[in-house]
Protein backbone atom coordinates (compact mmCIF):
# COMPACT_ATOMS: atom_id res chain seq x y z
CA UNK A 1 0.00 0.00 0.00
CA UNK A 2 1.05 3.57 -0.39
CA UNK A 3 -0.28 6.74 1.54
CA UNK A 4 -1.58 9.69 -0.08
CA UNK A 5 -2.38 13.19 1.12
CA UNK A 6 -4.04 15.37 -0.69
CA UNK A 7 -3.72 19.51 -1.06
CA UNK A 8 -5.06 22.29 -3.18
CA UNK A 9 -8.59 22.45 -2.39
CA UNK A 10 -10.46 25.43 -1.52
CA UNK A 11 -13.12 28.23 -2.55
CA UNK A 12 -13.08 29.61 -5.99
CA UNK A 13 -15.39 31.83 -8.59
CA UNK A 14 -16.65 29.34 -11.61
CA UNK A 15 -15.11 30.00 -14.80
CA UNK A 16 -11.78 29.86 -12.29
CA UNK A 17 -8.91 27.36 -11.95
CA UNK A 18 -7.10 25.05 -8.89
CA UNK A 19 -4.53 22.62 -9.44
CA UNK A 20 -4.97 19.77 -6.45
CA UNK A 21 -2.05 18.21 -5.34
CA UNK A 22 -1.60 14.30 -4.12
CA UNK A 23 1.68 13.81 -2.30
CA UNK A 24 2.69 9.74 -2.23
CA UNK A 25 4.97 7.72 0.18
CA UNK A 26 6.19 3.97 -0.63
CA UNK A 27 8.78 2.76 -2.87
CA UNK A 28 6.57 1.19 -4.97
CA UNK A 29 5.05 4.69 -6.71
CA UNK A 30 6.72 4.48 -9.95
CA UNK A 31 4.52 1.47 -10.48
CA UNK A 32 0.90 2.54 -9.44
CA UNK A 33 -1.21 4.06 -12.34
CA UNK A 34 -3.03 6.73 -9.90
CA UNK A 35 -6.57 8.64 -9.69
CA UNK A 36 -8.76 11.60 -8.80
CA UNK A 37 -12.44 10.81 -8.01
CA UNK A 38 -14.74 13.27 -6.43
CA UNK A 39 -17.69 12.71 -3.88
CA UNK A 40 -20.71 15.28 -3.31
CA UNK A 41 -23.20 14.90 -0.02
CA UNK A 42 -25.36 12.67 -0.86
CA UNK A 43 -23.95 11.31 -4.27
CA UNK A 44 -22.16 8.34 -5.65
CA UNK A 45 -18.55 8.29 -5.77
CA UNK A 46 -17.56 9.32 -8.96
CA UNK A 47 -14.09 9.19 -11.53
CA UNK A 48 -12.37 12.18 -12.17
CA UNK A 49 -8.91 11.56 -14.21
CA UNK A 50 -6.32 8.71 -14.23
CA UNK A 51 -3.12 8.11 -15.50
CA UNK A 52 -0.80 4.85 -15.88
CA UNK A 53 2.47 4.67 -14.63
CA UNK A 54 4.27 3.31 -18.11
CA UNK A 55 3.24 5.15 -20.68
CA UNK A 56 1.43 8.12 -19.10
CA UNK A 57 -1.76 7.51 -21.03
CA UNK A 58 -4.57 10.00 -19.44
CA UNK A 59 -8.22 9.01 -18.67
CA UNK A 60 -11.11 11.42 -17.85
CA UNK A 61 -14.41 11.19 -16.41
CA UNK A 62 -17.01 12.48 -19.52
CA UNK A 63 -17.93 15.62 -17.36
CA UNK A 64 -14.75 17.16 -17.05
CA UNK A 65 -13.12 16.36 -20.36
CA UNK A 66 -11.45 19.50 -21.22
CA UNK A 67 -11.28 21.10 -18.83
CA UNK A 68 -9.17 19.03 -16.13
CA UNK A 69 -5.45 17.78 -16.47
CA UNK A 70 -3.83 15.04 -14.69
CA UNK A 71 0.11 14.92 -14.82
CA UNK A 72 2.73 13.13 -12.69
CA UNK A 73 6.12 14.05 -11.06
CA UNK A 74 7.96 10.82 -9.95
CA UNK A 75 10.75 12.62 -8.54
CA UNK A 76 8.65 14.28 -6.22
CA UNK A 77 6.50 11.31 -6.15
CA UNK A 78 3.16 13.37 -6.29
CA UNK A 79 0.31 13.75 -8.33
CA UNK A 80 -1.32 16.53 -9.81
CA UNK A 81 -5.00 17.82 -11.08
CA UNK A 82 -5.23 21.28 -12.86
CA UNK A 83 -8.78 22.24 -13.12
CA UNK A 84 -10.33 24.72 -15.35
CA UNK A 85 -12.88 26.10 -16.03
CA UNK A 86 -14.67 25.49 -12.69
CA UNK A 87 -18.52 25.33 -12.75
CA UNK A 88 -20.49 24.93 -9.58
CA UNK A 89 -21.22 21.15 -9.66
CA UNK A 90 -17.48 20.49 -9.51
CA UNK A 91 -18.29 20.81 -5.81
CA UNK A 92 -17.25 17.86 -3.85
CA UNK A 93 -14.48 16.14 -1.80
CA UNK A 94 -11.76 15.18 -4.05
CA UNK A 95 -9.80 12.16 -3.23
CA UNK A 96 -6.44 10.99 -4.87
CA UNK A 97 -6.03 6.95 -5.17
CA UNK A 98 -3.68 4.31 -5.92
CA UNK A 99 -4.19 1.65 -8.93
CA UNK A 100 -1.60 -1.28 -8.32
CA UNK A 101 -2.10 -2.63 -11.60
CA UNK A 102 -0.37 0.31 -12.72
CA UNK A 103 -3.14 1.34 -15.15
CA UNK A 104 -4.82 3.96 -13.39
CA UNK A 105 -8.29 3.38 -15.93
CA UNK A 106 -11.68 4.01 -14.54
CA UNK A 107 -12.60 0.44 -13.49
CA UNK A 108 -9.15 -0.13 -12.33
CA UNK A 109 -8.50 -1.62 -8.72
CA UNK A 110 -7.53 1.53 -6.76
CA UNK A 111 -6.77 0.34 -3.09
CA UNK A 112 -4.98 3.15 -1.70
CA UNK A 113 -6.70 6.22 -1.02
CA UNK A 114 -6.15 9.56 0.80
CA UNK A 115 -8.16 11.88 3.24
CA UNK A 116 -9.70 13.92 0.79
CA UNK A 117 -10.18 17.82 -0.04
CA UNK A 118 -12.37 19.79 -0.55
CA UNK A 119 -13.33 21.92 -3.39
CA UNK A 120 -16.46 24.40 -3.68
CA UNK A 121 -17.05 26.23 -6.91
CA UNK A 122 -19.34 29.12 -6.49
CA UNK A 123 -21.75 30.63 -8.91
Amino acid sequence: QVQLVESGGGLVQAGGSLRLSCAASGRTFRNYGMGWFRQAPGKEREFVAGVSWSSGRPYYGESVKGRFTISRDNVKNTVFLRMNSLKPEDTAVYYCAADPTGWGSPRADFGSWGQGTQVTVSS
